[in-house]
């Protein structure tokens, strides 16, 4: 797979994503943060863990053998996993999906700012001005106004912090362990076991609520988890942790999108504004390594 059929599976990863959001707000209507967490995790778990454990089965013929490390790696993306994903569906339902979208995409920056410090990793140069851009297209697309920030945004921005280290450590384990499904599949078990046990903790457990939640559960679990990291975890193969940040912010785009469209969150002109600076931004992270290789 070259580098630009890995892009196009990351922007489709962040359509999937964006359009999640409307389902994991409308679903705090019947159930917990905690159980839809746990539970959509395992649902996509279960989807794709049948495809992990062939993969896994071809790579162990061709003598590629997972290390202690290699699975405590992905052990570790899938405490990323639950910490951003629980953190999110607690803001989420404490402030408007548009607000959600954008306030998710303050990982866009701190992954190439993360590498950079702790890794000693420059990133290309298109990845500074494709950050600054999708900063400002979310600041427009949130109205231009965050001054007022509701409890529910600082959930967000915590569970920013996490995603970026989730993006990072997938980047790095899927390369040392060469098995991107065994890695999504581990990850979001882990991520729902987590997600299982904190519920019976801090929530009231109610199989009526889960089947209320039914349509919900099932659309963030099989396409927003199960497809959507899945395809996340197999594109970063073939491509950056910076760049897969930059494309997968995307994600705020279609987040607004959809709660125009289903939820009636209109957009105003700075918004749309915000919406083609995104967009704009996240062509460049492609097309400018392109045209300089080009021109070189």
């Amino acid at each position: 797979m070259n580098r630009l059929k890995a892009n196009m599976l990351l922007m489709l990863t962040a359509m999937i994503w964006g359009t999640a959001f409307v389902a994991q707000h409308t679903s705090m209507e019947n159930i917990g943060p905690h159980f839809f967490t746990g539970i959509r995790f395992l649902l996509g778990g279960l989807v794709v863990l049948p495809f992990g454990l062939r993969e896994y089965g071809k790579n162990k013929s061709q003598s590629i053998d997972l290390s202690l490390r290699d699975f405590l790696g992905m052990c570790l993306c899938g405490l990323f996993i639950f910490l951003a994903s629980i953190l999110q569906q607690i803001g989420i339902e404490l402030t408007s999906v548009t607000n959600a979208g954008f306030l998710t995409g303050l990982y866009v920056p701190l992954v190439p700012l993360m590498l950079l410090v702790f890794w000693r990793k420059l990133p290309h140069w298109s990845i500074w001005p494709s950050v600054m851009g999708c900063l400002v297209g979310t600041y427009y697309l949130s109205g231009g106004n965050l001054s007022r920030l509701s409890t529910g945004d600082y959930w967000m921005i915590i569970a920013a912090v996490f995603w970026a280290l989730q993006i990072i450590a997938v980047g790095f384990v899927v390369r040392t362990s060469k098995a991107p499904l065994l890695l999504a599949a581990v990850q979001f078990i882990v991520c729902g076991l987590l997600g299982v046990l904190s519920g019976f903790i801090f929530e009231t457990f109610s199989f009526a609520n889960i089947m209320n939640a039914g349509f919900e559960i099932l659309y963030a679990g099989v396409l927003s988890v199960g497809v959507a990291f899945t395809l996340q975890a197999v594109a970063q193969t073939h491509t950056g942790q910076a760049d897969a940040a930059i494309i997968m912010s995307g994600e705020t785009l279609f987040a607004a999108l959809a709660a125009a469209v289903i939820l009636g969150e209109r957009l105003n002109f700075m918004g749309y504004f915000g919406c083609a600076i995104i967009f704009i931004s996240i062509l460049s992270v492609e097309l400018l390594p392109l045209w300089r290789r080009k021109t070189t």
